[in-house]
């Protein structure tokens, strides 16, 4: 039987980020997939270049930015402000909704105004409730509330009121009413970085400190014995000292024969469509924020307003159930119900589809609650005392950035090895 020190399940970002800040060779990575990347994953078809999803990298830290960029070469990295709408009302917003309700018609404006200040002085603790307390009915029921019930496929009184975390714009009285006449349309993401060759690159550029005999492709783990510290593959046994997974929890915790409530650790699905036009649609925009729940798509990204080339290349994003289970034939319905849609708000007028590409994000977006954060805690505690570590996004069940996860994952390299 093979043996290794360190075994890393998943060689997405988290997986080659720890090997990389590794101080040893005695490390095997297997993955399951027959490529690298995880959901950074990039496809090329017919000229465009389309990610798994909207990937768009705001860094807090500069040297972890400039440590990938140094390894890209050649590799063209643009520095993107963000222009990010909402459509609403046949009208674009500006995001956020909640510092740019004076775009709205004068009565809408007027009306989130009183509720503004008439809003709930308590919050009953959840996500939905937060929204009433900070906001008002208004700015809650006209964006807020209905564009986030598409993306988690949940009602929001669900979800712990901090949720989202740092990633929610949040905005004072003072800022919205003082924003109608001094707009600053800022937030976690008001610039971006984005590599010409897709999310690949910093994939690509992860990998370059990871030794290629060392990662296992197309290698699946089923079970993992943390008492003989041996994991069972679809290909072999492999013994190891400690053990580092990515994988999403509840299907490490599977792995290892851990009971869960799935209801508490509970998520949502992405169906994401790529789609490639013959000619340029919208302008400028790199993504809209939809709200209409007649609408089957939450969010519509441009990538050739990034890219700056001459034909339209979108992502499509439907917010799915946990236990949403679309066959070939309801897949291509949701197909025509998205190109219908993007006709019925303007996106699509006379361009001809010329490329397509999908793919089901499964988890997607973890729903965090105070249980989910007490349960996930509580499990990764008892896994890490037997030398079983779960890390990234997924692997902690949270809401974080790329870049969190590589932080995450040096951190825990040092604290085997002392880092670099």
């Amino acid at each position: 039987m093979e043996r290794t020190r360190y075994l890393i399940v998943g060689a997405g970002v988290s997986g080659l980020a720890f090997a990389d800040w590794l101080r040893a060779d005695d490390y095997l990575i297997v993955e399951a997939e027959n490529e690298i990347g995880g959901y950074c994953r990039t496809v090329k078809r017919d000229g465009f270049v389309w990610d798994y999803s909207g990937h768009f990298f705001h860094f807090r830290h500069p040297e972890i930015e400039q440590y990938l960029v140094d390894r890209m070469g050649d590799q063209r990295v643009l520095r993107v402000e963000r222009d990010s709408r909402i459509w609403y009302a046949d009208r674009f917003i500006d995001f956020p909704f909640q510092k740019n309700i004076h775009q709205l018609p004068e009565a809408e404006y007027e009306q989130c105004v009183r509720d503004l200040e008439e809003r709930p002085t308590e919050s009953g603790g959840n996500f939905k409730d937060m929204l009433y307390a900070r906001y008002g009915r208004g700015i809650a029921e006209k964006f807020l509330i209905p564009y986030n019930e598409k993306l988690y496929a949940l009602n929001l009184a669900a979800l712990d009121a901090d949720a989202m975390g740092r990633f929610f714009p949040h905005a004072s009285v003072e800022e919205i009413l003082r924003n109608a006449n001094a707009p600053a349309n800022d937030g976690y993401n008001a610039t971006f970085t984005y590599p010409e060759g897709g999310a690949i690159q910093y994939i690509d550029a992860l990998a370059q400190g990871v030794r290629g005999d060392r990662i296992a492709l197309g290698e699946r783990v089923l079970a993992i014995d943390r008492k003989a510290k041996v994991v069972t593959t679809s290909k072999r046994q492999i013994g190891y000292e400690r053990l580092i997974s990515s994988a999403p929890l509840v299907a490490l915790l599977d792995m290892c024969g851990v009971a869960y409530d799935a209801s508490v650790l509970s998520h949502n699905k992405v169906q994401v469509f790529n789609l490639g036009f013959d000619s340029k649609g919208p302008p400028n925009v790199h993504w809209i924020y939809y709200p209409q729940r007649e609408l089957s798509f939450y969010r519509v990204g441009f990538y050739d307003n990034i890219f700056g080339s001459d034909r339209m290349s979108l992502y499509v994003e439907v917010g799915l159930p946990w236990d949403a289970d679309l066959s070939d034939d309801e897949r291509g319905a949701l197909k025509a119900r998205v190109l219908a849609d993007l006709q019925t708000c303007g996106v699509v007028t006379n361009q001809a589809l010329v490329a397509s590409h999908d793919v089901l994000l499964d988890p997607a977006y973890v729903h965090v609650t105070t249980q989910s954060n007490s349960e996930a805690t509580a499990r990764r505690e008892l896994l890490a005392a037997e030398d079983v570590h779960s890390i990234g996004r997924y692997g902690a069940w949270t809401y974080c950035s790329i870049e969190d996860n590589i932080i995450e994952a040096r951190a825990l390299a040092e604290s085997f090895w002392g880092g670099r």
